[in-house]
């Protein structure tokens, strides 16, 4: 199988073939002595650790089958991304998003796409994540993923060149933006003069293109809308997450308990009495959003929620119903998506799909599963999933079973070789998978931070970057060619923000 490195041209790592946009950190790289490094990685798990930045891990994959909190693993050497294969990428995100977006529409209104047989009907009425409750309900600007976390993976392709691909689309609670944003900090902090060297495109705005992007959704005229963040609570998570983005904000964070509804619109509890509330990042899913419409025994919600979004009276981001785009089972349809709305050619590709709840592509699946990925199609987190080289011939078999028992619940793609990065692991340097999550926010426009989290497969050989699986984050560099789009902070603004975010506030 071909391999691809960001940073070295040939295998195994050859100082003489450093691509040319890592020439100047590689040049730096090679002076640093190895305790230094791991100094460095000492200090940072230090820092994390006092700030809290953490995240657990439920279930079946936790060592006692209980949820644990775990530091995730900081990487000090930085995936750098040269800046006209950004643009490139990000044109193409936008694309995607923006026909995403047109699609969760059509589904909730004329369902042109179902009707022009673009899409099988029940593979959109008959999903899991379809709210038929939302049908016909206007959502401002008909945006219904504001927040949209597109996983891009690597690959050598035929010519033995990197080609992005498009894993995955995340448009209902995508996490991580906390990661990027902290593992940047941590970066200026320990390499204070990597960032004179080298044009690094900032990311630190991004709380604020969150909200103005929040705000932009607010369904009223308010000249100040109230924007709050909805989290399950301390338990969840990513609450690190949701405590930090509310803190950076400077918006409240609030629980379902916190919020009631009133005469058609909801309210929050302060301690100076009732407060309107207009726009609700949620970090809840939707099962649990409004006990009167989903999950009755949910207590994370609010009961009533939903009538007063059906009303116009309040903005949900992301909206209620944005999970039928982002199932397993629709992510192969996205090229067409893109053709049928917009016209164009898909800029960014898919991984090539085979879809099980098809005859052909489930006896394909079947005589083929020691070489293939396969994933349940509401599956995250990398959990129910299938890596065939990876496997035992008794997971093989195991999932055999449950394909044959429910073969629409899964699809399966070939095993791609990652791109590998240099990494700092307890051995020395030494190549290791990456991904990539760029955010990307849609308001009046759709716009990003340049860059976004790149997660870090740490077990050698391993394919699977998740946190819950045991993978790590590295900073993400976009090199610009052009003056800076704003200044970076100082180590000392970084220091400040990062011993405050731990708590947000609260009235």
């Amino acid at each position: 199988m071909q391999k691809f490195d960001e940073m070295y041209a040939k295998l195994p790592y050859d100082s003489g073939s450093v691509r040319e946009h890592y020439r100047g950190y590689g040049q730096w790289l090679a002076r640093q002595p190895g305790d230094t490094m791991r100094a460095r990685r000492e200090e940072a798990e230090l820092i994390f650790r006092r700030v809290g930045i953490t995240f657990a891990v439920y279930g079946a994959k936790d060592e006692d089958g209980a949820g644990t909190e775990r530091l995730i693993p900081f990487d000090l050497i930085p995936r750098i991304i040269p800046a006209h294969e950004w643009a490139s990428m990000e044109r193409g995100l936008v694309q995607r998003v923006t026909a995403l977006n047109r699609f969760i529409h059509d589904v909730y209104h004329e369902q042109e796409i179902i009707k022009a047989g673009v899409i099988p009907s029940d593979q959109i009425l008959q999903n899991a994540q379809f709210r038929p409750e939302m049908m016909g309900v206007n959502v401002p600007g008909e945006i219904y993923s504001h927040i949209s976390g597109i996983d891009i993976v690597r690959a050598p392709n035929a010519r033995g060149e990197g080609e992005y691909y498009v894993l995955e689309d995340n448009l209902r609670v995508p996490s991580g933006v906390s990661y990027m944003l902290e593992d940047r900090k941590m970066m200026m902090r320990l390499f204070p003069d990597l960032f004179s060297q080298h044009r690094v495109a900032p990311v630190a705005h991004y709380p604020d293109l969150l909200l103005e992007t929040l705000r932009a959704s607010c369904p009223a005229t308010t000249a100040e809308p109230t924007v709050v963040v909805l989290t399950p609570g301390m338990y969840n998570s990513a609450y690190f997450e949701h405590a930090f983005l509310a803190q950076q904000m400077g918006v409240e964070l609030v629980e379902g308990q916190d919020l009631f509804v009133k005469d058609n619109f909801v309210y929050m509890r302060t301690t100076r009495g009732p407060k309107r509330v207009d726009v609700i990042y949620r970090r809840v899913d939707d099962d649990f959003l409004d006990p009167l419409v989903f999950r009755p025994t949910s207590t994370l919600g609010c009961a009533g929620l939903l009538g007063v979004y059906r009303a116009g009276n309040v903005s949900i981001c992301n909206a209620v119903g944005t999970g039928v785009a982002d199932d397993k089972s629709i992510y192969p349809y996205v090229p067409k998506m893109i053709e049928f709305y917009l016209g164009e050619k898909p800029i960014l590709n898919n991984v090539p799909t085979y879809q099980c709840r098809n005859s052909e592509d489930l006896q394909y699946t079947l005589a083929h599963l020691k070489d293939l990925v396969v994933k349940e199609v509401h599956g995250a987190g990398g959990y129910g999933m299938l890596v065939g080289p990876a496997a035992t011939t008794a997971e093989i078999e195991d999932f055999r079973r449950a394909l044959l028992a429910n073969p629409g619940g899964y699809i399966a793609q070939p095993t791609l070789s990652l791109s590998s990065c240099p990494t700092f692991v307890d051995s020395g340097i030494a190549p290791r998978h990456i991904d990539l999550r760029p955010f990307v926010l849609s308001g009046k426009e759709v716009q990003m931070v340049p860059g976004g989290l790149t997660r870090v497969a740490l077990k050698e050989g391993s394919l699977v970057v998740n946190s819950s699986q045991g993978g790590g984050t590295k900073d993400t560099w976009i090199l610009e060619e052009g003056p800076r789009v704003a200044p970076h902070p100082s180590p000392s603004q970084f220091q400040s923000q990062s011993q405050s975010a731990s708590s947000a506030p609260r009235s």
